[in-house]
């Protein structure tokens, strides 16, 4: 439980940094794709930010408990290891909350498509980090 815990949090805070580094990024790369934000959709009281920052620390700790369980099926170099736990989560987890979300929500196919990929590339990174952290 405690090499959960730990890889759980120092991927939490690595997916912090990674996370609002790349929505900078994005925002300045892709300008238009953020437009959609503004819309009701999106639009807070600012009562629940905490939940939304909260985000790299839950999808840290609960990729951590499942590398921890399936961690001997991922082989190979721990870069290696990483891109096929973020292979797996996107299929088995992505793919199906993205299909709901884009069948329920009036959303556009470029936002789901940078939330799989934003998803992908989380996963992958804290793949890598269980791989080298709790091999």
């Amino acid at each position: 439980m405690k090499k959960i815990l730990i890889s759980g949090l120092i991927a939490g805070v690595i997916l912090f940094i990674v996370s609002y580094g790349g929505l900078f990024l994005a925002i300045r790369f892709f300008p238009t794709l953020f437009i959609e934000y503004n819309g009701p959709l999106f639009n807070s009281d600012g009562s629940r930010d905490v939940l939304f920052y909260m985000h790299a620390f839950i999808i840290s700790l609960a990729l951590s408990w499942f590398w921890d369980r399936f961690k001997s099926l991922f082989k190979g170099h721990s870069i290696l290891r990483g891109l096929e736990f973020g292979f797996v989560y996107a299929i088995i987890a992505l793919l199906p909350i993205m299909w709901i979300s884009f069948s329920a929500l009036d959303i556009t196919l470029p936002i789901v498509i940078s939330w799989f990929l934003y998803g992908f590339v989380q996963a992958v990174i804290a793949g890598v980090v269980f791989a080298k952290i709790n091999p």
